[in-house]
């Protein structure tokens, strides 16, 4: 007999997905089978899956909390937005469209059908499915085909758990509001609450929980503390990235307009004697960085035009004079070569751009997405690691003789003479202890050792203890309807 649950939360980035995260792991622990599930997700940093598709970042990492591997079915709808207005459509791993916002509305009821049956057969065999909802319910404008929040509770006939974020104040509101504005078959649907991110003496809140409940007649779960250690586990929004200072090597990473799979920054993030900056629009990249990494991008053009636009070109330039070293990861390998061609307008008009000009590489875009799952070897040293590419274009020039990795005996990645600029298409490569060891140590500061993959692991231990103590799970199961 499967089970399943829905969180849903009164509004954006309330915390579901760690959430989802700690309970799964929660659960785990006592003994049963548990698999993550959401219908739709919105974010451009991907995970490559076992089945050889691509899903939203959170659900891995719910994936490794429940001790899976990351499957397409986790999250049959990713939407990666390529413009303000408009973004391209995954759909069961593989792009389905690219659509404006408005049409991708007009559609998305279409789409049901395969959320169900992904939906359907994740939860064969297992004990429990936990269901992620995008946004918040209370945007009632967007109801009509939804397939992220109460469409698709209605449609599975899932029980949802909603989650108010005290941090951001106005809790109860956020909470009684959603049931004000919900029509009733939709909010016949939750049957508990939880408040999210309390900081400091939890009883203060007690009167609270009662209001809430009496006013909407929903079980309360329980207020759950700020959780401190949320910052060592992977980012899905580049913001949650723990910037640090005082570090002995300090990296800056300039946030690009469309940032993508920037997940190779929260390894580097978590190891101690390492800071991590990112670096918003209209500031310029800090003169007494160490190394500069130009991450991945969802569009790689616009996002070049972008970088010129900050003056960051003319201080990665200054950087490079002074010996600072550089990193480009996928998009921003592409940015720091000779050119890119997209012939076909696969980033809009068809055109041929300058690149950043660091590395002697061109960049020529092609329709095929590469979707890949890489075991690696960094050659200077022969250390092992693991990563995933996830680009269209393929990129070919002199200095790609200069390869740094290895992978399935084919040379990966591109260098500079003096081996201070690099660049490639691996994702992931600092997940790998060993690697991310030697490779800070060329930048002539080495640092501790740091298990980074352990470091996840016991943060969901904690997270799945600090959930235990303030959350009631054993209601929460007891509301989780059979599917």
């Amino acid at each position: 007999m499967t089970k399943a649950i829905m969180i849903q939360g009164a509004g954006s980035n309330v915390g579901k997905s760690m959430l989802v995260a700690g309970i799964a792991r929660a659960c785990v622990r006592r003994g049963m089978s548990v698999a993550p599930f959401k219908p739709q997700n919105m974010s451009n940093n991907a995970a490559v899956t076992a089945d050889g598709g691509e899903i939203g970042r959170a659900q891995a990492l719910q994936a490794l909390a429940c001790g899976l591997e990351p499957l397409v079915d986790m999250n049959p709808v990713l939407l990666k937005p390529e413009t303000d207005i408009g973004a391209q459509v995954i759909v069961q791993g593989k792009r389905f469209a690219t659509m404006k916002a408005r049409d991708y509305g007009k559609q998305k009821s279409k789409l049901l059908p395969p959320v169900l049956e992904s939906f359907g057969r994740l939860g064969n065999g297992r004990d429990l499915v936990i269901i992620e909802g995008a946004g918040s319910p209370a945007e009632v404008n967007l109801r009509a085909g939804d397939i992220a929040n109460m469409g698709f509770a209605a449609a599975a006939n899932v029980p949802v758990v909603l989650i108010g974020d005290i941090d951001r104040g106005g809790v109860i509101a956020q909470l009684v509001g959603t049931h004000a504005v919900l029509p009733p078959e939709d909010e016949a649907l939750i049957k508990g609450f939880a408040i999210n991110k309390f900081r400091g003496d939890t009883t203060l809140f007690h009167d609270g929980m009662d209001i809430i409940a009496t006013r909407t007649h929903w079980a309360p779960l329980g207020i759950i503390p700020w959780f401190a250690d949320a910052w060592k586990l992977p980012a899905e929004d580049v913001m949650d990235i723990a910037s640090k200072s005082g570090g002995d090597i300090k990296i800056a990473v300039p946030r690009l307009n469309r940032i993508a799979n920037f997940d190779d920054l929260d390894p580097l993030s978590a190891t101690p004697g390492v800071s991590v900056e990112i670096i918003e629009a209209g500031r310029p990249l800090p003169a007494d960085a160490d190394l500069i990494i130009i991450p991945g991008s969802k569009s790689t053009i616009a996002d070049l035009a972008h970088f010129r636009n900050q003056g960051w070109d003319i201080d990665l330039y200054g950087h490079v004079r002074r010996g600072g070293h550089v990193l480009g990861v996928c998009g921003g390998y592409q940015m720091l070569g000779k050119e890119i061609i997209d012939a076909d307008g696969l980033e809009g008009s068809p055109s041929r751009v300058a690149g950043l000009g660091l590395l002697d590489i061109t960049t020529v875009m092609a329709p095929q997405k590469r979707l890949a799952l890489s075991q690696a070897t960094y050659l200077p040293t022969g250390d092992q690691l693991s990563g995933y590419e996830i680009h269209i274009g393929v990129t070919e020039g002199p200095d790609c003789a200069r390869a740094w990795l290895s992978i399935d005996g084919r040379g990966e990645g591109a260098a500079s003479a003096d081996g201070r600029v690099m660049g490639c298409y691996l994702h992931g490569l600092f997940a790998a202890d060993a690697f991310r060891s030697a490779f800070l140590a060329q930048l002539g500061k080495p640092v501790a050792a740091h298990n980074y993959n352990a470091s996840v692991q016991e943060t969901l231990d904690n997270l799945a203890d600090h959930l235990e103590m303030h959350m009631d799970l054993d209601q929460l199961l007891k509301l989780a309807g059979e599917v």
